[in-house]
């Protein structure tokens, strides 16, 4: 059963449309995810990297030191550009036998793609599991029936006979509201082709600096002992006079000068209108921020570089 066959179903906007953003009732289901509940997130993708070399294989190929993840726990890796700019994402977690990437919408077939022209002699396998597996994002100690896969708060489940019935269920706008409010960056939505691991505050959670070579390894090691990555991620609070919020992606000026973008925006049932944006390093935090439709921006804080990982920190 798909989310949106649910009563009051609506779908959440691109990229997460193939979901249910809420029921009816995005206050209430936010309060509720964070006592506790079931949202559908089964548009991400799941890919399983099988055979005895997978771990050391991993390690080598991305910023994490993966070659002895221990079974069962959770840690993020990135793959980068010879330049250090990040091109894929993942959630990871090995089972033992299996070490599971966990990507955005669509994105596990490019990372599918890169791993798979690496393999060379390696005994590794990819395969994209994404129309076998579903993935639910789940809070508080609820347990989710048929569960093949726990990472952290997401959890793979079989596709076939999927039901949330019974559950306490959440819109995935709710799940957006509070990574918002924790001032998490989302591959593909806070980051473009330029972003730098400092930039988004994914140094903590999804960099080794202590591992040896991989692809981007000395833009890291540079921009991390100079400290001076050209942007970072700032959380903002909206001007909220207004009845829409401003559009994903829309242009940052201070005085008419474009100083960034605004790069998800959501509306908070405590916080109010709230966003990221990514914006020059040189943007100070008392700049007064207008965006392209005319709303005021004020910088909350700066979270490009927090010293360990947030991962829906409001949740725990």
């Amino acid at each position: 059963m798909s989310s949106l066959d649910l009563p009051g179903a609506v779908a959440a906007d691109s990229p997460d449309a193939p979901v249910a953003g809420h029921y009816g009732d995005p206050y209430g289901e936010q309060r509720r995810l964070e006592r506790g509940a079931v949202v559908d997130r089964s548009h991400r993708g799941v890919l399983a990297v099988s055979g005895p070399d997978r771990l050391g294989w991993l390690h080598a190929l991305t910023t994490q030191d993966v070659e002895r993840l221990a079974p069962g726990v959770r840690t993020e890796l990135l793959v980068l550009s010879p330049h250090g700019h990040v091109e894929h994402q993942a959630v990871v977690i090995d089972d033992g036998s299996t070490t599971w990437l966990l990507t955005e919408p669509d994105a596990q077939t490019g990372l599918a793609a890169f791993l798979d022209s690496m393999r060379f002699l390696q005994r590794v396998e990819v395969v994209d599991e994404t129309p076998r597996l579903a993935t639910l994002g789940v809070t508080g100690d609820l347990a989710v029936p048929g569960a093949v896969v726990t990472a952290g708060r997401e959890v793979l489940v079989p596709r076939a006979g999927l039901t949330l019935s019974g559950l306490p269920i959440a819109g995935h706008d709710a799940w957006e509201a509070l990574r918002v409010a924790a001032g998490e960056a989302r591959f593909g939505l806070d980051t473009d082709h330029r972003t730098l691991v400092h930039e988004v505050g994914w140094l903590a959670p999804a960099v080794a600096l202590d591992k040896g070579c991989y692809r981007g390894q000395e833009t890291v090691a540079r921009v991390h002992n100079l400290g001076r990555p050209p942007r970072r991620l700032v959380q903002v609070h909206l001007d909220g006079s207004g009845h829409l919020l401003p559009a994903r992606g829309a242009e940052l000026t201070v005085e008419g000068r474009v100083v960034g973008r605004l790069t998800s925006a959501v509306r908070h049932h405590e916080l109010g209108p709230i966003g990221l944006a990514l914006v020059k390093r040189s943007v100070p935090d008392d700049a007064e921020l207008v965006t392209g439709d005319g709303v005021a921006a004020a910088v909350e804080r700066d979270l490009s570089s927090p010293t360990q990982p947030v991962y829906l920190s409001a949740l725990r």
